[in-house]
């Protein structure tokens, strides 16, 4: 009994937060068709849980279908057959996407730069094929406050991945309907819900200042534990007035 509590504790919570970021920031509206870039980490499978469950008994009216992107010239082996039954269990169609990438045409960029490039330029593709309106990604408030600390650190940005982002260039909105949620509550539902991890086996996965951002987070909630919510809250609230004015020449 207790275990079943603490079960529907957490999705009571995942829910919430996922449904308060949906609607604060206007993320879904009736007659939206969603594609969900579906790369079978467990972010993407709990927003194809979410939505998929949203999808069925929830107003505004809106359909979804999910992508995976399988690029062909990195050995990551996808289970293919476990995605697309997952997807299905909650009436998303599935769709398979095969692209690839040569590293070697830009020595500018990382190939790890180069392969989200392609993988976000296959979403677009079959956004289109399929008449999608909007591109769902797995972000999670933690990845959103990341962002925001990398690009202060490492580009002098005030700038992250916003829950909602128009791309007219291309006539799209990429939405991140998990703004809300932490991650460490997307980590328990995988446990308690058996979310099935993929194999991965990329060549250019290395440790990244995503990852020691994530440290560095954590130490900020140890001396605050509302530290996140003042991250996130700071975002609305830039007090111009009370930072460095360059005079106009």
């Amino acid at each position: 009994m207790k275990k079943y509590s603490e079960e529907a504790q957490l999705l009571r919570r995942i829910e919430r937060r996922f449904s308060k970021g949906v609607v604060e920031y206007g993320l879904i509206e009736d007659g939206d068709k969603i594609l969900i870039g579906l790369s079978g980490g467990k972010d993407s499978l709990a927003l194809i849980e979410l939505l998929g469950k949203r999808a069925r008994i929830h107003k505004p009216k809106f359909s979804v279908v999910a992508v995976h992107v399988v690029m062909t010239n990195i050995p990551y082996k996808s289970d293919l057959e476990y995605l697309s039954s997952f997807a299905h269990s909650y009436d998303i169609p599935f769709v398979v996407y095969e692209t690839s990438f040569d590293a070697t045409t830009d020595n500018r960029k990382s190939p790890c730069f180069l392969c989200s490039w392609n993988r976000r330029k296959a979403l677009f593709t079959v956004a289109k094929e399929h008449g999608c309106n909007k591109i769902a990604l797995g972000h999670h408030m933690d990845d959103i406050l990341e962002t925001l600390l990398m690009n202060m650190t490492y580009q002098g940005a005030f700038s992250t991945m916003p829950p909602l982002l128009e791309m007219r260039k291309f006539d799209m909105t990429i939405i991140r309907p998990m703004c809300l949620v932490h991650e460490s509550d997307l980590k328990e539902l995988a446990e308690v819900h058996g979310y099935k991890k993929q194999v991965k086996n990329c060549p250019y996965e290395s440790q990244s200042s995503r990852s020691e951002m994530k440290g560095i987070l954590h130490q900020l909630e140890a001396m605050n534990p509302e530290a996140r919510y003042s991250l996130w809250s700071s975002m609305s609230n830039v007090q111009e007035e009370l930072l460095p004015q360059k005079v106009k020449e």
